[in-house]
């Protein structure tokens, strides 16, 4: 399972990649930085817990950006 979601937010990363500052790469920075935080602070350090935070963050950037996009679009839609 976390494979398929790795491949999900790695996709997700080079369609992000080219454009303007956006909620994706945020969360890959985030997730990195929390999966450090408890990569150290747990039991033994553990490079899967820094992937993972990673997936998790690209994830959650992505529906971020997926809202973000929605709310524009009913904008427009309810300005018509």
């Amino acid at each position: 399972m976390w494979i398929v979601l790795a491949v999900i937010a790695a996709i997700s990363l080079l369609v992000f990649f080219m454009r303007e500052p956006n909620a994706v790469w945020g969360g890959a920075t985030g997730g990195l930085i929390i999966g450090v935080i408890v990569a150290l602070v747990g039991r033994g350090f553990d490079w899967s817990l820094i992937w993972k935070g990673i997936v998790v963050g690209t994830l959650l950037g992505v529906v971020a950006e997926l809202l973000g996009g929605l709310a524009r679009r009913l904008k427009r839609e309810s300005e018509k």
